[in-house]
């Protein structure tokens, strides 16, 4: 286990950020298409599709949870790799 939990850490840390980034994304997808999170809970592909009727008048309302859901996921992906970096033994110079 001493020599297990440090070379697999990285890994484990990385693959689930990840997953969680795609977990974000695929419920944002399915609310968008209506078979998500319903009404009363908040989600942003519920935000995105609600605002698609105001598209041309209010197009802030699209860009905003979109952009939002973007910069999270892509958050959760640079704190992996950072982690990554800094726990995988493997990666430290010599």
């Amino acid at each position: 286990m001493r020599h297990l939990i440090p070379n697999v850490l990285g890994s484990v840390i990385v693959t689930f950020t990840l997953s969680f980034g795609n977990a974000m994304l695929y419920e944002s997808s399915l609310s968008f298409l209506g078979i998500g999170i319903q009404p009363p809970g908040a989600s942003w592909g519920r935000m995105i599709f609600e605002a698609l009727s105001r598209l041309r008048a209010q197009p802030y309302l699209i860009i905003m949870p979109g952009l939002t859901l973007t910069l999270v996921v892509l958050s959760l992906q640079f704190v992996g790799d950072a982690l990554n970096d800094a726990l995988n033994p493997r990666s430290h110079s010599r």
